[in-house]
């Protein structure tokens, strides 16, 4: 459990000091902005290895049951897990409707990603992991807002927002089979 603390100290403190703008602006007239971004890049890395490596060993060697998940909560998250993929995918897809209804869908589908691997795990590292990830966001859409940052503008119904929805469905079919893959948990 100790390298899946790690892990989340280094990924979510890095990705924290991006919202303190002041010292983020010190370093990188220290440093410049390339060394900046290579030493982000980094250290998220390597934190997301150290997450992945340590809930990977906490699962196989430490698993701790907290509570037992009602079945209809597995459901309720496999629903929600779509809408965290449209999401994601609004992020990167052209200015639509869904992407300025969202403001920052990144944020959004890193919430109800963790939102739904929340009400369907009930083991102590899956509430430390997803826990921790769903506070930084909620905290990251703070900052956000606090800066002015309005995010995405709102616009009508656009081809972005038909991109959003079918690539993000075909990201939501395809993790039912590189879910084992990729995790070694299926997803039902």
């Amino acid at each position: 459990m100790t390298m899946l603390i790690a892990g989340l100290v280094v990924f979510l403190g890095i990705h924290t000091f991006t919202t303190l703008r002041e010292p983020r602006a010190a370093l990188i007239g220290r440093i410049g902005e390339g060394p900046y971004k290579g030493l982000f890049s980094l250290a998220a890395a390597v934190g997301l290895v150290l997450i992945a490596w340590g809930f990977g060993r906490y699962r196989a060697n430490g698993y701790v049951p907290v509570w037992d998940p009602p079945f209809a909560l597995r459901h309720l998250a496999l629903t929600l897990m779509w809408f965290s993929f449209v999401a994601l995918a609004a992020a990167y897809a052209p200015a639509g409707k869904i992407k300025g209804m969202l403001r920052h869908p990144m944020l959004v589908a890193v919430k109800i990603w963790a939102l739904a691997h929340l009400l369907a795990n009930g083991d102590l590292g899956s509430l430390l992991l997803f826990g921790s990830l769903l506070a930084w966001a909620v905290y990251d859409r703070i900052a956000l807002k606090r800066r002015g940052d309005a995010g995405a503008p709102r616009s009508g119904f656009t081809a972005g927002d038909a991109i959003a929805v079918v690539v993000g469905s075909a990201a939501y079919g395809a993790m039912f089979w590189l879910h084992p893959w990729l995790i070694g948990v299926p997803i039902l």
